[in-house]
């Protein structure tokens, strides 16, 4: 009888405190079959261990770097609390970190996730990760450990909390650091499939008076509910066929937080910059209704949304029309977004920006 009671005791008295184990244990039982699909041939050994395994065999490279990148997914965790859905979550945080590592040029190879609640909820939580496996899975990566806590105290009771960790590789004759990026290179743009991971505070602070489930006319018929959770899309098969193609891509930039005016100047050599033409493509109408509604300055909402643009490719003027040719034979709806110019930084013309 002491036995038992000292066997039964710690666990009560852990959930007493607001942990169960048990439903971290059924978390894993919900999403162990989506990740196990994303194991290669490169993983070794299954879920459970206290570290994930990944054979380190690059082919014939001839000098493989690693690229490593953690990002999380910010305040569209409270968005997706806010709808109900939290399977896009899992897309974001990969799509987002496979972008981050593509502008170097690297290749996925692995993908760590970790999702904290207060109190865990175990279909939620297998939701966001079974979203993550297929996004993995769509690219070829291997979601291949990661870490679920419930932390009450530390996180409000009913949100939650996602970081990723993507390890990538390139060979370094390779690598893609805009180092031969030259006045005259032209600037193509993909769009973004919405706000992507970023300006989440400023969306919600503009929009949580409105009625998300109402089809609005300047949304063309659609609802905040329906397109404020749209997941962060991946630019890493538009990189295959342009490398496929033979396009000498000189630069990347993928636009998250600062949009527009921080993130390309990032790769640009020294006495560089970017003039970008506003004119060149229509911004959606959420990211419209987003600036109406929040009154900010058109220039604070450049450097706080990406405005439409999610990726930038980078290459030399004789090869523009070639690169736009290959994208949209790939199924994109690529645009020339600007060039590269005498200077610093990015410039605007067009006057969308001002």
């Amino acid at each position: 009888m002491m036995d038992k009671d000292l066997g039964a005791s710690p666990a009560s008295a852990y959930e007493r405190a607001g942990v169960s184990i048990d439903a971290g244990h059924r978390a894993v039982d919900l999403m162990k079959g989506a990740v196990a699909r994303t194991h290669t041939a490169n993983v070794l050994g299954g879920l459970g261990g206290f570290g994930g395994l990944f054979r380190a065999a690059f082919g014939d490279m001839a000098d493989p770097v690693l690229v490593a990148s953690t990002d999380g997914v910010g305040t569209k965790t409270k968005v997706a609390v806010k709808v109900g859905q939290f399977g896009g979550l899992g897309h974001d945080i990969v799509n987002h970190c496979v972008n981050d590592i593509l502008v170097q040029g690297a290749r996925p190879l692995f993908f760590l996730d970790y999702v904290a609640m207060g109190k865990l909820r175990p279909e939620a939580v297998a939701e966001v990760v079974t979203g993550a496996a297929q996004a993995c899975e769509a690219l070829g990566v291997a979601l291949l450990g990661g870490e679920t806590a419930e932390m009450p105290g530390v996180y409000v009771d009913g949100e939650l909390d996602i970081v990723g960790t993507i390890v990538g590789v390139v060979d370094r004759p390779n690598l893609i650091d805009g180092g031969r990026i030259e006045v005259g290179d032209a600037v193509i743009a993909l769009p973004s499939s919405g706000l992507h991971t970023n300006g989440f505070s400023l969306a919600r602070m503009a929009l949580d008076a409105l009625d998300w489930t109402e089809a609005r006319s300047d949304l063309g018929g659609q609802t905040l509910t329906a397109v404020l959770p749209v997941p962060h899309r991946s630019y890493l098969p538009a990189y295959d066929a342009l490398e496929k193609a033979g396009v000498d891509v000189r630069g990347m930039a993928h636009i998250t937080g600062g949009g527009l005016v921080d993130n390309p100047p990032r790769v640009f050599p020294q006495g560089i910059g970017m003039q970008v033409d506003t004119a060149s493509w229509a911004v959606p109408p959420l990211f419209e209704l987003i600036v109406r509604e929040a009154g900010v300055e058109r220039q604070e909402a450049f450097r706080a949304l990406n405005m439409g643009v999610g990726f930038l490719f980078i290459v030399p003027a004789a090869q523009r029309e070639q690169a736009m040719q290959t994208l949209q034979a790939a199924g994109e709806q690529p645009w020339v977004i600007g060039e590269m110019v005498v200077g610093q930084g990015v410039t605007f013309s067009g006057g969308g920006a001002s």
